[in-house]
């Protein structure tokens, strides 16, 4: 399990500015989906599987930009005081 979670850890950091922001932007459209689907004239069951689905993927997203941007927001800020010098 430990070697899983370095790898995962390993993969993020290796991913851009770029990318965090697009994922964290992802987000949004599945925080509105899951609401907006209360809308829907279908059963209550079929609502609750509905927003359990895209909030989880809204929550995914959410975190995942974050991590990503938490590695690379790290790297931008310690080059920054390093290149000041």
């Amino acid at each position: 399990m430990k070697d899983v979670l370095k790898r995962i850890k390993a993969w993020l950091a290796s991913l851009s500015f770029r990318t965090g922001v697009v994922v964290l932007a992802a987000c949004v459209p599945f925080y509105i989906l899951s609401f907006a689907q209360m809308a829907l004239p279908i059963s209550t069951t079929a609502k609750t599987v509905l927003w359990v689905v895209l909030f989880g993927l809204a929550k995914t997203f959410q975190y995942g930009g974050l991590t990503i941007l938490g590695v690379e927001g790290y790297k931008r800020v310690k080059n920054y005081f390093r290149n000041r010098k």
